[in-house]
């Protein structure tokens, strides 16, 4: 799927959450500047999360409570595992306490991340430096990932 702005790239994350549930993970993957952060800004705006969401490459996780006044209905945990060097750094973090009640959105994870859950939706992000215009595939892992794409509609 072809994304020719950031609001395009946030609107896809918006609209992902719609199908979005507590447990699920996924796994953000693409080169600096594909538009990580702008997928995830799009999910959290979509469950309705508390606060701005922003890079988490320096705090490595951030997690937004829902916000009733927003219609907030699932906590979003962001993380970045840039910086994080293996499977044991990851596990440090404790994200999976988190998992089970939240959405979870890793950027830079693929390799580090896919034990947290039994399935998880894999975003492959990659933009064409000419004309800035992004790719998103959306790849699922397991679970019930792929009735729930298709539920949407993405084409």
């Amino acid at each position: 799927m072809f994304l020719k702005t950031a609001d395009d790239t946030r609107d896809l994350g918006r609209a992902l959450a719609t199908v979005l549930r507590a447990g699920d993970l996924i796994v953000l993957v693409g080169p600096l500047g594909a538009g990580k952060t702008q997928l995830a800004q799009g999910i959290g705006a979509g469950l309705g999360v508390r606060g701005a969401v922003t890079s988490p490459t320096f705090v490595i996780s951030r997690v937004h409570p829902p916000d009733p006044s927003l219609g907030g209905r699932l906590p979003l945990v962001h993380a970045d595992a840039y910086r994080l060097g293996d499977v044991a750094e990851v596990d440090d973090l404790d994200l999976d306490a988190d998992v089970d009640r939240a959405v979870t959105v890793i950027e830079w994870g693929a390799g580090l991340v896919e034990q947290l859950t039994d399935g998880y939706l894999e975003i492959r992000l990659d933009r064409d430096e000419d004309s800035d215009v992004r790719v998103a595939t959306l790849i699922p892992h397991g679970s019930d990932w792929a009735a729930r794409l298709a539920a949407l509609d993405l084409a």
